[in-house]
């Protein structure tokens, strides 16, 4: 979800929201449904009337899906509608975490859309991958965060970098946080797509800095050994950075291993400064 902390009820709501979820993934079809999930949230975003009724807590759940059954009848799929009065019927503290659950369930559809195709692992690599090429492209990053460029233009750009060189729900997960970015960078959403997708296998996301690239072997070893120390599969995000100097930096949430020579000196001259 975009914010950082959610409550107890909102979290417990998103629980069963993903569990109903996986009952619809069963049967419909995956790439449409997720374009439409995602086509109620922009509705959602836009109509601030409509997001208040429809997560109003005082209003009776069926109320609510019956509200939206009519708005979305001849409009979408019987499985995206099922699915948005599904979230609807749940309680809500806020608006805002109704449409947060509605991204989320959209990102999930696309990553076992992705599953089902056999190619998650590729999914999750080019969110990242994207990423870091924004990054380092100053002038990319502007263009397709600038809010004078019209959206159409963004799109072709996106179209003439990816159409073709990566999966369609990557296609459609980067376009999405272009085009829509819910307030904020592109950066931070491009990570949070990325830990939802990781989580479709229940498995961590390590960042992993490292001064020259790992062998196939190496990451295979570091991954199992990260592995088991989580109690989690991790996937491993590799970054080259030479300013680590030597040795692995390795994140994964908030918790930091840096066994870099920088980081080493890095501890000396805190110990020195403190001293």
């Amino acid at each position: 979800m975009s914010a950082a902390v959610i409550g107890a009820v909102a979290r417990a709501s998103l629980a069963e929201a993903r569990e109903r979820l996986e009952t619809v993934l069963a049967t419909a079809d995956l790439a449409e449904l997720g374009g439409e999930l995602f086509a109620v949230l922009h509705l959602v975003d836009r109509e601030h009337g409509l997001r208040r009724a429809i997560s109003d807590p005082s209003a009776r759940p069926q109320a609510k899906a019956d509200l939206v059954a009519g708005l979305l009848d001849g409009k979408v799929s019987a499985a995206a509608s099922s699915v948005v009065q599904d979230v609807v019927r749940l309680r809500w503290t806020r608006p805002s975490e109704l449409a947060d659950a509605l991204e989320t369930l959209a990102v999930t559809t696309e990553a076992a859309r992705a599953e089902a195709d056999g190619v998650l692992d590729d999914l999750e690599d080019e969110l990242f991958r994207f990423s870091r090429i924004v990054e380092g492209e100053p002038q990319l990053r502007t263009a397709l965060t600038d809010p004078a460029l019209p959206d159409d233009r963004k799109d072709g750009l996106l179209s003439a970098l990816l159409d073709g060189k990566v999966t369609p729900s990557a296609r459609r997960l980067i376009g999405e946080l272009v085009l829509h970015p819910r307030g904020r960078s592109l950066e931070s959403g491009l990570a949070h797509y990325g830990r939802l997708v990781a989580q479709r296998r229940q498995r961590l996301v390590a960042l992993v800095r490292s001064a020259v690239d790992l062998t196939e072997r190496q990451r295979t070893r570091l991954a199992a050994v990260l592995s088991a120390a989580y109690g989690h599969e991790v996937h491993l995000n590799i970054e080259i950075d030479p300013s680590v100097l030597g040795g692995l930096s390795i994140q994964i949430g908030d918790e930091v291993i840096d066994g870099t020579i920088a980081g080493r000196l890095d501890e000396v001259r805190r110990r020195l400064a403190g001293g």
